[in-house]
């Protein structure tokens, strides 16, 4: 078993799914892959399980019933790497807009850097990498960051990315039976803990590509949960006490 664990969260990926799991079984790292599929009726986790066939000792799946969001996928996933004593953990999406061979870079941060926590980011040092997007989603989204690093004081320049790299200290301190948001929101939230926290950040740049297989999850609700949410998160702030210790699932 490798010390590092990436998970897919995925519903309906059935164009991308067995793509993805082989290009994260040639990179030159050893990466074991947590996929937790929401009950896709595309046959998604059909093919994960024929897969494991071939990569019964690195490739692991977890069904879900029904589509229950971004953030409840991650945390069950949390949940397993850190049962099953992961050292270096990972968010990755399946759709190819994150490359897969970046997963060794932030390994590396992580890993040799001395950071807790990895952010592949398409906004930091000034930069806007992102390709294929339309120009209003682009929009809203480098300035949804803006809008995050302004209320809450976060230094983080690529609030929503969702390609990350957590050591297990940081997942182990949050606790994550409190997260609220299951949207990007989620995303926010996970970040705003860890800095909040005390953790060391690293944000490194990637280079974004919209999906050409599948369809997007993205919808007006999950837009709303990170706009007002962020708001929500800094007040709860004032009333939560940040230790560095140990909290139980």
């Amino acid at each position: 078993m490798s010390k590092n664990i990436v998970i897919i969260p995925t519903f309906n990926e059935k164009e991308n799914i067995e793509s993805m799991i082989r290009a994260v079984c040639k990179l030159p790292e050893s990466f074991d892959i947590l996929i937790v599929d929401d009950g896709s009726p595309d046959g998604t986790a059909e093919i994960v399980k024929n897969l494991q066939l071939e990569f019964p000792k690195n490739l692991f799946l977890e069904e879900r019933k029904g589509k229950l969001g971004l953030g409840t996928a991650y945390i069950h996933g949390f949940k397993f790497a850190l049962k099953n004593d992961y050292s270096y953990i990972f968010e990755m999406d399946c759709d190819f807009s994150h490359d897969p061979s970046d997963l060794v870079r932030l390994l590396d941060v992580c890993q040799n850097q001395n950071y807790d926590l990895a952010i592949g980011s398409r906004y930091v040092g000034g930069l806007v990498n992102v390709v294929n997007w339309p120009m209003n989603r682009l929009l809203l989204s480098y300035f949804a960051s803006h809008y995050v690093e302004f209320i809450t004081g976060m230094p983080i320049k690529d609030a929503t990315a969702g390609f990350k790299c957590y050591k297990k200290e940081v997942l182990e301190t949050l606790k994550l039976n409190n997260i609220r948001f299951v949207g990007y929101g989620f995303q926010i939230e996970m970040k705003f803990n860890a800095w909040k926290y005390g953790f060391k950040i690293k944000e490194i740049p990637i280079i974004f590509r919209d999906r050409t297989e599948g369809e997007s999850k993205m919808s007006k609700g999950i837009i709303a949960e990170a706009i007002w949410g962020i708001i929500k998160l800094k007040i709860y702030s004032f009333f939560e006490a940040y230790r560095r210790e140990k909290h139980s699932l």
